[in-house]
């Protein structure tokens, strides 16, 4: 039985999180990312796709190799 392949996610933080709606400052902090220009890799998920959704004019998104 071959395992099912799973997409992962490079999310890096691009522009900054000052003067930006406490929501978005949240969800930024809650994908892991604290500095401008930090990378975290995820799982293509759809809850952290919906985190990604929020937050898209301030991130830039790639996938990643598995």
């Amino acid at each position: 039985m071959a395992k099912k392949d799973v997409k992962k996610l490079k999310i890096t933080l691009v522009r900054s999180t000052i003067g930006r709606q406490k929501n978005q400052k949240a969800t930024v902090r809650a994908l892991g990312i604290r500095k401008m220009q930090q990378t975290v890799v995820h799982y293509d998920t759809p809850i952290i796709r919906g985190m990604i959704n929020r937050v898209s004019h301030l991130v830039k998104v790639e996938e990643a190799e598995a």
